[in-house]
């Protein structure tokens, strides 16, 4: 399917009452802005404001991504608060090992999501379900791996990111000693700061708390504005 085409689609799924055809009413920027005033701690930030160092390589701001077109017209990368701060404490862990976090994709507009998932033609194995939306929607996930401070390289993994293949599943077997530990590494740190891996992608944390904070579409245009 042509992503140029799915553009129309997207924009008359959600209708002028914020419903949608899969029955979800994600947040508005005015309904985000509101629920912010009575509690902070749902603030979107920019993670290269809370993590030092952190890498950014967001994809769907390029055509270097599964749909082979750029999602995204700015090259950001936005979670909760407390999802940054738990980010920064992992952050600390992994420099002591020599690791540093890139990151290629973190809060994510509720319309991709539906792009994603009319993309894959309903397949939600790799892609979620719009009728649920992402946790990517709620701020709550990060697609990440970890790279050498030294050489500044992405250490080895048991597979691209994005990869719809069973290799991404934190489960599969790796024969490789060293990226079967560069998995472990990865998802034991993240683990131990308040994240959970992904049952089919090594590169995606969720955050343990995510529930209590809803889906949004708001692109980064109109966070940058506001």
């Amino acid at each position: 399917m042509n992503l140029k085409l799915l553009v129309p689609l997207i924009a008359l799924s959600i209708n002028t009452h914020g419903q949608n055809k899969y029955g979800l009413h994600p947040a508005t920027l005015k309904e985000y802005n509101a629920s912010i005033k009575s509690k902070p701690e749902k603030e979107l930030v920019e993670l290269k404001s809370v993590v030092p160092g952190i890498v950014l390589d967001i994809r769907y701001a390029t055509k270097n991504n599964f749909t082979g077109a750029k999602v995204y017209n700015l090259a950001r990368a936005y979670s909760r608060k407390p999802v940054a701060e738990a980010l920064k404490k992992a952050q600390a862990d992994f420099k002591q090992l020599g690791y540093g976090i890139k990151i290629y994709d973190a809060y994510r507009p509720y319309s991709a999501t539906i792009k994603f998932f009319e993309l894959m033609k309903g397949d939600t194995t790799y892609v979620a379900s719009p009728y649920k939306g992402s946790k990517h929607n709620r701020g709550c996930a990060l697609d990440m791996t970890i790279v050498d401070l030294k050489t500044k390289e992405e250490l080895k993994m048991p597979s691209e990111y994005d990869s719809p293949v069973k290799e991404s599943w934190p489960s599969s077997p790796v024969e490789d000693p060293v990226i079967r530990k560069n998995r472990e590494t990865l998802i034991s740190v993240m683990e131990r700061n308040g994240f959970r891996v992904y049952e089919t992608e090594w590169w995606h944390f969720d955050f343990i708390g995510w529930d209590k904070f809803e889906v949004m579409n708001i692109d980064f245009e109109e966070l940058e504005k506001k």
